[in-house]
C-alpha cells in the first residue's frame, strides 16, 4: 500500500488543495493513507475524518520548533508550536504520536544532523517531493547510521503533486494504528522523486517573500 505521509492542505497558509481536493487525488492515484500535515493547526484532520470512507487518515501536524520542523504522526492532539526540539518530540509522544525529522537538510525548516542524532527521533523522512536529489540522499544516508526507519512524502501544496513522494506499507494495514505500528518496526520503504534544482529555487523565493510577509517568522 502506498502512503503519503507529508501533504498540506488549504488549512496550512502556504497550502492551494482543500481536504476534499487531496482526498480525491489520492483517490485517483490508488495512496491508501494519507496524513494531512498542515503547519501548526489540527483542523484538516478532523475534516479529512468526516470525508474519508476507503483511505486511512493518519492525524498529524508540521510542528515549528525552536530548531525546525518536526512531523507529528499518529497524533490525537494538537502540539504547541515554538518548543525547543526535544520539548516537541516529548509533546508529540504525549499525544499518542510519532516524531519524524522532515526534510532535514533543508536550509530554512530543516533540522541539520546536529538535532536529528541528539533528539530521539522516532524515523527520518528520506524522500521528500519538495527536497532537492542532494538533500534526500543526506537524510537517507542519516536514517541509515542512526538505525531509524524511512518514509516518504511528497509535502504536496497542490494536488498535482501529492504521490510524488510516498511511503510503502503492508497492505494488511487497516487504520492509522497499523500504519504508525508498521513504521516503527520497519516495514516501511520510502520512494518518490524531489525538486529539480530550477524548481528549488523558485520554491525558495517564494518561500522568503511569505517569510517577510510573516514578519520574519518562522512559518
Amino acid at each position: 500500500m502506498r502512503a503519503d505521509l507529508h501533504v498540506h492542505s488549504t488549512y496550512s497558509d502556504d497550502g492551494h488543495q482543500t481536504v476534499e481536493e487531496i482526498l480525491a487525488r489520492c483517490k485517483e492515484l490508488g495512496i491508501g493513507a494519507v496524513a494531512i500535515c498542515d503547519h501548526n493547526v489540527f483542523e484538516a484532520h478532523r475534516s479529512a475524518a468526516a470525508l474519508a470512507s476507503d483511505i486511512i487518515i493518519v492525524p498529524a501536524m508540521e510542528i515549528t520548533s525552536d530548531g525546525g520542523h518536526i512531523l507529528g504522526l499518529g497524533i490525537a492532539a494538537p502540539v504547541a508550536r515554538d518548543l525547543t526540539v526535544r520539548e516537541t518530540i516529548e509533546s508529540i509522544h504525549a499525544a499518542g504520536g510519532i516524531a519524524i525529522a522532515p526534510h532535514p537538510f533543508r536550509a530554512w525548516s530543516g533540522l541539520g544532523e546536529d538535532n536529528v542524532r541528539s533528539n530521539g527521533f522516532d524515523a527520518i523522512e528520506t524522500v521528500n517531493g519538495r527536497s532537492k536529489k542532494a538533500g534526500n540522499l543526506a537524510a537517507k544516508r542519516l536514517a541509515k547510521k542512526l538505525c531509524l526507519p524511512a518514509i516518504g512524502g511528497s509535502d504536496a501544496h497542490r494536488t498535482d503533486a501529492v504521490g510524488r513522494a510516498y511511503t510503502e506499507l503492508p497492505d494488511s494495514c487497516r487504520s492509522s494504528d497499523d500504519v504508525i505500528r508498521a513504521i516503527m518496526e520497519r516495514r516501511c520503504r520510502a520512494f518518490g522523486t524531489g525538486h529539480s534544482t530550477s524548481r528549488s529555487i523558485w520554491s525558495g523565493a517564494v518561500g522568503i517573500a511569505r517569510w517577510f510577509r510573516r514578519g520574519c517568522r518562522r512559518m
